[in-house]
């Protein structure tokens, strides 16, 4: 139950770091996708369920505040986290490559199926200039971001592991 609380804490600290400090640094209106970190981040962690729960959760957020219909970011995040939580298993805490690496395909992902589901499907056929301008500027930008904010993201799931353990001890 404490690791819920902390993590929907998360993903609104996240999202409105995301909508204001994030927006306020952006480099040619293009500002890293924190929600994607945070969601990547604990699928790796913690696996398919967590990612899943962190995504949903960001992923509905974004679509209240920022899509006209209610569902399609939702959806684009949950299947990330559902996705990124399969490489639970062979994932190293300690490795940095792995979840920069998981952040940049899941990023390129995203945007692709933004690109396909918002812009293809209304006759705006410019794929390489979306992918020119947006999509990997927005690649770079996260990935820097994950370098920064994975330590970070890293050792609140150590705390929150040793308090989980300490927890199953005492009743033991």
């Amino acid at each position: 139950m404490k690791r819920r609380i902390v993590m929907i804490f998360l993903v609104l600290l996240s999202f409105l770091l995301q909508c204001t400090v994030l927006q306020a640094i952006a480099v040619a209106s293009i500002s890293p996708n924190l929600l994607l970190v945070i969601t990547v981040s604990f699928a790796l962690m913690r696996g398919k369920r967590e990612g899943m729960f962190v995504g949903f959760l960001g992923g509905i957020l974004t679509d209240i505040f920022f899509s006209s219909g209610l569902g399609f970011y939702t959806l684009l995040y949950t299947y990330v986290g559902f996705v990124n939580g399969f490489c639970c298993r062979i994932f190293y805490d300690d490795d940095i490559k792995m979840p920069i690496l998981l952040v940049c395909g899941s990023d390129l992902a995203l945007n692709i199926l933004v690109y396909v589901f918002r812009f293809l499907l209304r006759g705006r056929t410019d794929f390489f200039f979306y992918l020119g301008r947006i999509i990997i500027p927005e690649v770079i930008y996260t990935a820097i971001l994950t370098m920064l904010c994975y330590r970070l993201l890293l050792a609140l799931n150590r705390k929150l592991e040793k308090a989980e353990q300490r927890s199953v001890d005492s009743f033991v």
